[in-house]
């Protein structure tokens, strides 16, 4: 560390929770706040659009640790108070409230802000999700609603139209793609999921744009699409993807691009580093930045920053993976997946949806794909960049 007041971790999320507890589980013991936007103690995302969203669990169930693991950290929580500024040259961050925090290291681990629509905010009745507020208030309105429409195929907008068709709404699925998840899963793979999603009662309007929403008194009534078509509904979820929360950062001097732009290190400036969503680094392996979107890598990634704060100078070189549970599919997806890949099936049954399959691109293995097998498709991970035999293909 180049100077000892301290770590500031901006974030309580799970990838600045992670930074936080790999410090000091590598020894640092020095001064260490965690300033987090939203006023509740850290809690996880995944379950938002799942567990809680369905009412199954109860709200502190999704909590990261039990309040005393974090007493235990021994770390000054900074809550409900979002950091709008950071001084690069002393590594002080300027909070809303008028707080100044200076460090000798500062953790930007400040996560997504949720894409609207076109006059989304005049209108009751449209949500989006990534906050646990945003969470229960969907499910209220849910629970008082009949007809729900989802625009976004992709992870976030399956896994909700999934949730409230289960809540007993009729769900209709609008987005660009031929099939939920189609860009990163292929047509094949997609496909099984339509199937799955029309089977449990989803309406599918998919491949088709969304031109705007219908209203009446202050009231969302429907989805426009850009045939004309509208789609009836009481409650609408915008899932249409999420930008890195990095507006705070104007002025800094940083390099903001699809995130706040790191080294291989995750390092964006002397002093300065990212963790999580908002992160783009550059992969040297790949040859190529990234910025990956999902739990595993926001504590992978926060592992390997603690580290280099603490002295280590390593580059971090993940295999993306993320999974998605939508009604009894658990698909986990290991590596890069994508449309134009050559897809094999080399565990299990396609027909019984339980099965493994890897993508194979240019004669190699980009990734590995678990349908209801998440241990057998782990076991395959180490195939990712090697050749391929062949074999029977989708």
């Amino acid at each position: 560390m180049t100077d000892p007041s301290g770590v500031v971790v901006v974030g309580a999320s799970a990838a600045g929770i992670a930074t936080a507890e790999a410090l000091r589980r590598k020894g640092y013991r020095g001064g260490l706040s965690i300033l987090g936007a939203e006023p509740h103690l850290p809690y996880d995302r995944p379950p938002l659009s799942k567990q809680v969203l369905a009412g199954a669990w109860d709200p502190d169930r999704a909590r990261l640790r039990p309040e005393a693991a974090l007493v235990a950290l021994d770390a000054e929580f900074v809550l409900g108070d979002a950091a709008v500024g950071l001084d690069t040259r002393t590594r002080t961050v300027h909070t809303a409230s008028g707080r100044a925090l200076r460090a000798g290291a500062v953790v930007v681990a400040t996560g997504l802000r949720p894409r609207t629509l076109a006059g989304q905010a005049g209108l009751s009745g449209v949500h989006t999700l990534r906050t646990l507020d945003d969470a229960l208030a969907l499910r209220a309105d849910l629970l008082a609603s009949s007809r729900c429409v989802v625009v976004g195929d992709g992870v976030l907008g399956a896994e909700i139209a999934a949730t409230a068709r289960g809540m007993g709404l009729a769900v209709t699925m609008a987005g660009p793609q031929p099939a939920p998840l189609a860009g990163p899963l292929g047509p094949a793979i997609a496909g099984l999921l339509a199937e799955l999603h029309t089977e449990r009662g989803v309406r599918l309007r998919l491949g088709a744009a969304v031109s705007g929403l219908a209203g009446q008194g202050g009231r969302v009534t429907g989805v426009r699409l850009d045939t004309g078509e509208v789609l009836p509904a009481d409650v609408v979820v915008v899932a249409v993807g999420a930008d890195p929360a990095t507006g705070w950062l104007a002025g800094s001097g940083l390099r903001l691009d699809n995130g706040l732009v790191c080294d291989s290190r995750c390092r964006a400036a002397t002093g300065v580093y990212a963790a999580g969503d908002v992160a783009r680094w550059h992969h040297d392996t790949a040859g190529t930045s990234l910025r990956l979107e999902n739990r595993t890598n926001a504590t992978e990634q926060a592992d390997l920053v603690a580290a280099n704060i603490l002295g280590d100078d390593r580059p971090y070189r993940p295999v993306p993976y993320f999974w998605t549970d939508q009604f009894d599919a658990r698909i986990h997806v290991h590596g890069t997946p994508s449309a134009d890949a050559e897809v094999i099936v080399v565990e299990g049954d396609l027909a019984a949806r339980r099965f493994v399959a890897l993508y194979r691109r240019d004669g190699t293995i980009t990734a590995v794909l678990g349908w209801n097998m998440p241990k057998q498709a782990r076991l395959r991970r180490p195939q990712i960049g090697d050749a391929a035999g062949r074999a029977p293909t989708l």
